[in-house]
This record gives structure tokens, sequence and C-alpha cells, in this order.
């Protein structure tokens, strides 16, 4: 099921505003109703706990240790603010970096919407450092916008990449130009070719594949209740359409009573969803079957990877898979798609 922004407690899910529940004051990312229930979920949070404190500990020493370096010619203190999108290039700046990001490691293997939000800020400051990416981050934020519900954030962000992020002329370096600064790109449009082509980003493809998916479920359900609203309660339909309308891009592109504009974008998101998956094939044919069975490719740990290995498959595949099993009928969806297409 999707996350939800309302922490519950893990001990028996009782929900409530992050004020009224008692937050792990080590960790920061996992809620509970009271002492009673902390101390009951104590060991099966340990070990997450432990790691996110120590983590967290390691960056706070590594921020320490780069403030602290003497200023020069070549490196002017505050390094944070004088430096900032040239991080990585700097080779103090390097042990900082892959700190922040064991500690981005450590917070998700915690499934709440507070951990996968508190990644996605790390990830966001992380590229705000280094606008060039040394590291890759890139590749795992568009899922954490879906785990998000920021649909429209995880396409602004792909889109970027696909478009200004592939100008071979963009000055990295360069802090005056623009930075992720695409903002309401249409979710519905044909996807951009260069995330469809040859050697396009392949986590950013299959995050847009399971935002296509989202898209032409929604419109779906939108469209056959409208077709039953003759016969069910329209505080009923109107309920469901608040429910997936309300916060959601829809709105924006659907006409919320209009079933021909619905069939018609029902139509359109199926031929997409059909590229998108013949990309994704293309591009890593072992990432659909390891989609639907993923077996130990979520625990594998690959040094290093070529285009279109199994290596590869497998980062991608840990870097996407909450966002997929979050979605229900989502997995079901791609073996529908893979039966199809044999």
């Amino acid at each position: 099921m999707p996350l939800s922004p309302t922490p519950s407690c893990p001990s028996c899910n009782h929900s409530g505003q992050s004020t009224n529940l008692l937050r792990c004051q080590s960790c920061n990312v996992v809620y509970y109703c009271g002492r009673e229930h902390q101390v009951a979920d104590w060991q099966a949070h340990k070990g997450a706990c432990v790691a996110i404190k120590k983590a967290t500990k390691t960056l706070a020493r590594e921020e320490q240790r780069l403030r602290s370096l003497p200023a020069d010619m070549f490196m002017p203190q505050p390094i944070f603010e004088e430096h900032a999108g040239h991080f990585w290039g700097i080779h103090e700046t390097r042990p900082y970096m892959r700190a922040r990001y064991a500690l981005v490691e450590a917070i998700l293997k915690i499934k709440t919407y507070a951990a996968v939000k508190a990644a996605h800020e790390h990830l966001m400051e992380m590229l705000r450092l280094c606008r060039g990416d040394n590291m890759g981050v890139r590749d795992l934020v568009p899922a954490l916008f879906l785990r998000l519900g920021n649909d429209q954030g995880c396409y602004d962000f792909c889109v970027w990449y696909a478009t200004t992020g592939q100008e071979g002329d963009y000055a990295w370096g360069d802090m005056d130009l623009g930075f992720l600064d695409v903002k309401d790109a249409n979710v519905f449009e044909s996807v951009p070719e260069n995330l469809t082509g040859s050697y396009f980003d392949l986590s950013h493809g299959v995050a847009i594949t399971l935002l296509k998916i989202k898209l032409f479920m929604d419109v779906r359900t939108l469209r056959d209740s409208s077709m039953v609203g003759e016969k069910v309660p329209q505080e009923i339909i109107d309920g469901i359409r608040t429910q997936l309308v309300t916060g959601t891009v829809i709105a924006r592109h659907v006409k919320v009573t209009d079933i021909d504009s619905q069939n018609t974008t029902i139509e359109m998101l199926e031929g997409q969803l059909k590229d998108m998956y013949t990309a994704v094939d293309a591009r890593n044919t072992f990432f659909w079957p390891s989609l639907l069975r993923p077996g130990g490719n979520l625990t594998a740990r690959p040094q290093a990877f070529s285009h279109g290995s199994r290596s590869e498959m497998q980062l991608v595949l840990q870097y996407n898979y909450d966002a997929w099993s979050e979605t229900p009928g989502a997995i079901d969806m791609i073996g529908d798609l893979k039966q199809g297409s044999e």
C-alpha cells in the first residue's frame, strides 16, 4: 500500500499527528503511540535505528571536519556556501558526500513516509552541493518522489535530466544556470525521446513507467466511477473522485465528468505504457523479469556494472522496487504487458 504522510505506531498501527506521537530520538523517522510500544518494538527496530544513529554521527563528524579546514586561495571558507555545486570535485569533500549517502542508505531501510522524506531531502541537498552528481544519486530520486505521492515532481525531475541535462554544452559548474528548474511538465505527454532511446537512464525510465501506470489506473477508476454514477449515491462517487484527483496532476489534464475525454486519455496512456515497457526491456532485458520475481536481486551488492548488465538491473531494482510494491496493481500490470509481448 502507498505510504501515508500521517505517522502510525508500528506496534498497533495507531495513527495521528506527529505532535501526538512519540518519535524515536535516535532515528527520528519512526513514531510510537507511547513508551510501552516503543520498548515492545525495539528488537525489530534496533538494527536499522542503530545504523542510522551511527551514520548520523559520522556525517556530523565529516561536516565539522570540512568546516574546520583552514581557508586558502583554492578553497575559501565557508566551504558549504562558497563551493555549493562543486562538491566532489574538491577532494576534501568526498568523505562527507560518502557519509551522507551512507546515511541515506541506512534511512531507507525503514519503510515510513518520514524516512523516505528524510532520504529524499538528503539526496536533493547532495545534488545541490554537487550538480555534476559524480556519485549518481539522481538515480534514486524519482522513485522517492513517487513514494511521497509527488508524481509531478518525479516527472519534472526526469524531464530536466532528459532535456537540459543531456545538452552537450550545459556548463555543470556554472551556478548561474538553471538547475532542476522544470516545473509542471505535462505528465500525459509522449515521453521525451531521451527517456526511451538506446542509452537513457534506466532508473528514470523505470520510474516514468510506474508513473504512467499510476495515471492509467487513476483515470480508469475515474472513468469507471462516472459510468456507475447513476447506480451509486453521488456522495460515494464524489469521494472516489476527490481521493483520486485532489493533490494529484489529474485534475489539471482530465475532465472529471467527461467520459469521452477519459477514454481518449486511457487509450493514449496504454500506448505510452507499451512504449515504455518496450524501451526498458530493450535497455536491460533482465529488468522486467526481475521486477516480477526479484528474489536475491534485492539484496545483491554489485560493486560495478555495465550497460544492460545483470548488475545494473540489481541496482536499479533496489532503487525502485519499494515504489512499485507500494502501488497496488502496478507489478501485475507489468506481468500482463510481459505476457502480451511474448
